[in-house]
This record gives C-alpha cells, sequence and structure tokens, in this order.
C-alpha cells in the first residue's frame, strides 16, 4: 500500500491529504451502478486513499459508502483491514433547528452509512439572515460531546460567519470550500483567520471538474451540453468565464503543461499539489467516477501527494504570471460560499 500523507484534524481524526470525493454518484454526473460503485471503492483503500467525502444530499453516496463499511466489516481480514474515515455533510432546509430536528437527521446519515458515530459531520447553510444556522450548531457541539460526532465542521461558510462561530466558543476542525488556481478567494481572507483559530481547509473543485488538465490543452472552448456534460464541467466552465475566459485558461494550461513536463508529472498533479502546499489546507477533494469503467485516476492522485513532487519557486512564479492576468472573483462573487447564497 503506497503511503499516502495524512492530517489530523482538531478533534484527533486522522484523514489522507487526498481524499475521494462523492459528488459524482449522485446523479448529476448520468446514471450511477449502485453495486458497482460499491465494488469500486476497494481500489481506493486497496491504493491507501481511505478517506471518503460525501453529503446527505448526494443521492445515493452515504449509502454506498455504508453498504461497501458493511462489507467490509463482514470480511474474515476485517481486523487487518485499514480505517475507513467517512466525513459527511449535513445541508439542511431552512425550518426550526431544535435537538431533536438535528439528531433526526445525524440519526439517518448514521444508518445510511452503517456506522454507530460519525467521522466528521460539515454543516451547510442557505440563508444567514436565519440566524438559526447557530441554534443548529449549538446543537452538533453538543452531540459532539456526547459522542455522536467525532468532528464537527463547516462547508461553504464566509470569513465573516466563521468568525462568528468561532467567537460563540463553538469548535469547528475545518470548512470545506472551492479553490483552485482558478479560484483562490480562500486566500484574501479565509486562511489568516483559520491560521488563527486553528481551523483546516479541505477544498474542493480544485481540478475545475477535470477542465485543468491535458484533456482541454489547446482544445477550442467547450460551448454545448454535449461537450460540458456532467454538472461539474459546466459549473466550472462558469467559473472560467468570470476569471478571465478560454483564451487565458489556455496560457494557463500551456505554463501548467511546462510546469509538469518538468515534473514528469500530470497538469492535474501541479494543480492539485499548488493547493496543497497552501496554508491551512489540510486535504484537496479530488471526485470520484465510482463504477464508471476507465474513470479512475487512483496513480494520479497518489502522485500529487508524492513527497518527490515539489514545486519550485520558479514554478510559483511561472504560474502566478498567468494568475496575476486573471480577474479578482472576490469582486465578481463574494467570499467562499457566496455563490450559494447570491
Amino acid at each position: 500500500m503506497a503511503q499516502v500523507p495524512k492530517v489530523k484534524l482538531a478533534g484527533g481524526l486522522e484523514i489522507c491529504r487526498i481524499l475521494n470525493g462523492m459528488w459524482q454518484v449522485s446523479g448529476a454526473h448520468g446514471p450511477v451502478d449502485h453495486p458497482k460503485a460499491v465494488q469500486a471503492m476497494q481500489a481506493y483503500i486497496d491504493a491507501g486513499l481511505t478517506t471518503f467525502d460525501m453529503a446527505d444530499i448526494y443521492g445515493p453516496a452515504e449509502e454506498i459508502f455504508g453498504h461497501f463499511n458493511s462489507q467490509l466489516k463482514s470480511k474474515p481480514s476485517y481486523d487487518a483491514a485499514p480505517t475507513l474515515q467517512g466525513l459527511t455533510k449535513w445541508v439542511p432546509r431552512p425550518g426550526p433547528m431544535d435537538r431533536k430536528v438535528v439528531e433526526k437527521a445525524l440519526q439517518r446519515s448514521m444508518a445510511r452509512m452503517q456506522v454507530d458515530s460519525l467521522d466528521c459531520v460539515q454543516f451547510h447553510w442557505w440563508n444567514y439572515s436565519d440566524n438559526r444556522y447557530l441554534h443548529a450548531l449549538g446543537h452538533l457541539s453538543d452531540l459532539q460531546q456526547d459522542g455522536l460526532i467525532r468532528e464537527l465542521a463547516l462547508t461553504n461558510f464566509d470569513t465573516q460567519r466563521l468568525e462568528e462561530i468561532t467567537n460563540k466558543g463553538i469548535r469547528v476542525s475545518s470548512n470545506q470550500v472551492q479553490y483552485s488556481l482558478i479560484d483562490q478567494r480562500p486566500a484574501v481572507k479565509m486562511e489568516a483567520v483559520c491560521l488563527s483559530h486553528g481551523i483546516q481547509l479541505l477544498t474542493y473543485g480544485t481540478l475545475a471538474g477535470g477542465l485543468l488538465s491535458e484533456r482541454y490543452l489547446g482544445k477550442a472552448e467547450p460551448t454545448s451540453r454535449v461537450e460540458l456534460n456532467t454538472a461539474s464541467l459546466s459549473k466550472y466552465k462558469k467559473v472560467i468565464d468570470g476569471w478571465g475566459g478560454w483564451g487565458l485558461f489556455q496560457e494557463l494550461l500551456v505554463v501548467l503543461d511546462g510546469v509538469a513536463q518538468g515534473h514528469s508529472c500530470s497538469i492535474a498533479n501541479v494543480a492539485t499539489r499548488y493547493i496543497l502546499d497552501r496554508p491551512a489546507v489540510a486535504g484537496v477533494i479530488v471526485g470520484c467516477r465510482l463504477g464508471v469503467a476507465g474513470a479512475e485516476h487512483i496513480k494520479d492522485s497518489l502522485h500529487s501527494c508524492s513527497p518527490e513532487l515539489e514545486l519550485t519557486a520558479q514554478d510559483l512564479r511561472t504560474i502566478d504570471g498567468v494568475l496575476q492576468r486573471s480577474r479578482d472573483l472576490m469582486s465578481l462573487i463574494g467570499d467562499c460560499g457566496d455563490e450559494y447564497r447570491n
């Protein structure tokens, strides 16, 4: 098994620095073969990539994890098997946030994931003008003390609310945010606050849904639904449009390809490593097309976190030379997560 670098969250949970993202089984990326998806998880475990990121709203993601977890436990060799880490999200609809509501949501995730407690719950809230997110987090914190949750975390919270929550005495381990070469909003304010409070970042969109790869180097701009045929491609193509457009993106890919060739690696490796090396970043979430033949990128993911891959100061200067000519997404979109509320 490869030695995948690990990091500890505030509550002591040790996770891989490359996390297996399960948004891709939500249905927004095409049909999902449930048994094949369960079976496909084994290859990630065998490679040492034992941390899975999911959500209660990602279609059957929690159930797929639960079925695999159950199968793993039933094997005679289970005692020698690597431990899984299942990070989920609670994304409630607006409404009352009393303890009963919160506990019911956690029990539902536990039943789906076939676990007795949750490794990590990352809380999302749609509307800051409804301050019941503080009620929900208070109950989540109490349930953490009761042993139902190991790590209490956030997803897509902005810097202002992150500070507010911390100042209320609610201890969160991490905040999951969009962070990539294209979208560097977390570097503006979020990183400094995280570092001052011992909060870590888990990042998604780091490969822009696969657009940050050799596949799109030198290619004409994709515009149709046939070309942008997954939720990820459609979403991150819009981010690129706001960031600077396809022409500047091609310049970035050319630069990244040159850096990648210098390190005998892929564009995706460079894009991932750039974010892994940022302050406060604990790990990068790489989406998994579980059960889709030929869509595995396990070997490439392992290379991204290899100690042998080290971006030089010259590499960073070359990359930043392109990034400095892009538009300011903080001004266009707002702080981390604001795209879900505007």
